[in-house]
């Protein structure tokens, strides 16, 4: 996973887009929808880490 720390958001965001897209395709064998869903949590919590980075850095900007 040290690899995927490394992902932009963005990047994480539109890998995550197509997984929801496959998972919701309904094409996919319950292993395959396993790794599916275990790659979509990986990539949330990237996202996440983002969206909280993101979040520290403008609410030590603010004025006090």
């Amino acid at each position: 996973m040290a690899l995927d720390k490394k992902l932009s958001y963005e990047a994480a965001r539109d890998e995550l887009v197509d997984v929801v897209a496959q998972l919701e395709g309904g094409q996919a064998s319950l292993e395959e929808s396993l790794t599916l869903w275990q790659r979509g949590e990986e990539l949330a919590k990237i996202c996440q880490e983002w969206l909280d980075g993101a979040k520290s850095q403008l609410d030590a900007s603010k004025p006090k």
